[in-house]
């Protein structure tokens, strides 16, 4: 058994950042997260005092589990920006702690972003759920499922993603780009060229490329471009319709973190900590 004991750099806290956290890989319950990851199953939990505590009989699979609650990723400059935000003062001191879950894999980061087109985000999720459930090996409960990889996404017929509820044409880009591309090579480029290489898919855009590098990479710098959320931020901001590439006009002050950005941004208008212009006329 490895256990290892995390003080997260700058303020984190795991019960605001696991909230939603929830999928075919992993759960969360009265506090702690339990995940699949790399063939092992590792469980995270948070002391009173910050401290994060993971515990698995991998230390591979500990050692991911970090990465992918952002353990060592202070956001510390990015709440000093925002502090005097117009938009994310009010957000950014009440979830200081926020920091965006990533996947266990760069592909589960493809499929979300292809299942997240659709416009239902329940619907989105479950299908999500069951892709991975029918590609991926369980744990011993049969409850988990690992992270899927590239070559298991390669390896599907699109036909066979149809049959699971994946649109054809989505379906048919997510095996084109497993096959062309190990994705999680991503890790080594630069962010720019990420986004530019899965902007030239078929199917797939600017949000896509954000979900990729914001939840597989763990990459702040990209937004989520076209999110429907943040188009009906806009829409309460601006007391008209709004179309999805507004939404860069909304996250380009934010520069190098407007990827982060997008997440407490859709995190504070989900809980009404967004001034808005009918809130602050009434």
């Amino acid at each position: 058994m490895v256990e290892i004991a995390v003080r997260p750099r700058g303020p984190y806290s795991l019960a605001i950042s696991a909230r939603l956290a929830g999928d075919a890989t992993r759960r969360v319950h009265e506090g702690l997260l339990t995940a699949r990851c790399g063939g092992a199953v590792a469980r995270a939990w948070q002391s009173p005092d910050g401290t994060v505590t993971i515990r698995s009989e991998s230390e591979e699979a500990a050692e991911k589990l970090r990465w992918v609650l952002a353990l060592d990723d202070d956001h510390s400059e990015f709440l000093r920006r925002v502090a005097d935000d117009p938009l994310l003062a009010r957000t950014s001191r009440l979830l200081r702690g926020l920091r965006p879950v990533r996947t266990g894999t760069v592909a589960q980061a493809l499929l979300r972003a292809v299942c997240g087109q659709l416009i239902d985000a329940k619907t989105a999720r479950n299908l999500e759920r069951r892709v991975i459930r029918a590609l991926g090996s369980r744990d011993g409960h049969g409850t988990l499922a690992d992270p899927p990889s590239t070559a298991a996404l390669a390896a599907v017929a699109p036909f066979e993603l149809r049959r699971l509820g994946l649109h054809e044409r989505r379906g048919a880009a997510v095996v084109r780009l497993c096959r062309s591309l190990e994705l999680e090579r991503l890790h080594d480029l630069p962010t720019a060229a990420v986004v530019r290489r899965i902007e030239r898919e078929r199917g797939l855009g600017p949000w896509s490329a954000g979900v990729v590098c914001l939840e597989g990479l763990g990459r702040f710098e990209h937004g989520l471009v076209g999110d429907l959320g943040l188009v009906k931020l806009l829409r309460a901001l601006r007391g008209r319709p709004a179309e999805g590439w507004e939404t860069a006009e909304l996250l380009e002050p934010y520069g190098e973190w407007a990827g982060l950005a997008s997440v407490y941004l859709l995190a504070g208008f989900g809980r009404g900590l967004i001034p808005l212009p009918t809130a602050r006329a009434a």
